[in-house]
């Protein structure tokens, strides 16, 4: 079952001759479950994408269901809390709040949701990311990587329907770059989460169970040729 589809979806900044088309009509679908990946490099208009669908950017026209909610329809409003329950983000600055420790920064979305954390499901996910020595720590306090999967733990304590990576590996060395994928490989697989990482970095995408390439203004699946177009 899809649980991401996006339709004929344009991005074009600024207008007549100064118009810049990002996006160019992509249409592509992630199935429930599935960890998709989409590499390109810098400019070829995957960040866009990203943005698009977790609703951070509007595009200019298409459609994006998430579980066959077209996210665009709502009001402002509603679509900021539909984005707050239902879609995890994983940046490439990781975007933790430095007052805040492991464990503090981990249950924040659930704390703006208004819900009580599940202490049992806090204690899970520190395991599984390997920070219960470190929940009492200060971002400042941790090695970027050790930032990383505190994003990757926050990202998954509302096990939302999507979570969006971008570029999640790119401020990490290669190791700490292994470990991460490794990490967002364990979450898709012990939480049937669904996941898609745009990276630049074509070696990130062999974990994935799907990748997809940016080159020349298309974006062609690794395991054959789609129609979905991005310049």
């Amino acid at each position: 079952m899809d649980i991401l589809k996006v339709e004929h979806l344009p991005k074009i900044y600024g207008s007549g001759d100064n118009a810049v088309k990002a996006l160019d009509a992509v249409s592509f679908t992630v199935s429930r479950g599935e960890f998709a990946a989409i590499v390109g490099e810098s400019g070829s208009g995957k960040s866009t994408l990203l943005n698009c669908i977790g609703a951070l950017d509007q595009p200019s026209g298409g459609k994006v269901y998430l579980n066959n909610t077209d996210i665009f329809a709502m009001s402002e409003k509603k679509r900021t809390i539909f984005r707050r329950r239902n879609i995890g983000f994983v940046f490439q600055s990781f975007h933790l709040v430095p007052e805040l420790t492991v464990e503090q920064n981990i249950i924040f979305p659930l704390l703006l949701d208004y819900q009580k954390p599940d202490q049992a499901a806090v204690d899970e996910i520190l395991d599984v990311l390997g920070l219960t020595k470190r929940r009492h720590h200060l971002p400042g306090q941790l090695s970027g990587g050790q930032q990383q999967r505190t994003a990757i733990g926050r990202a998954l304590i509302t096990r939302p329907m999507l979570i969006l990576a971008d570029e999640p590996t790119g401020n990490l060395d290669s190791q700490n770059s292994r470990d991460v994928v490794e990490l967002l490989t364990t979450a898709s697989r012990k939480y049937h989460q669904t996941i898609l990482m745009i990276t630049h970095n074509i070696n990130v995408t062999s974990a994935a169970d799907r990748g997809l390439s940016v080159s020349d203004g298309r974006l062609t699946d690794l395991g054959g040729t789609c129609n979905e177009k991005l310049s």
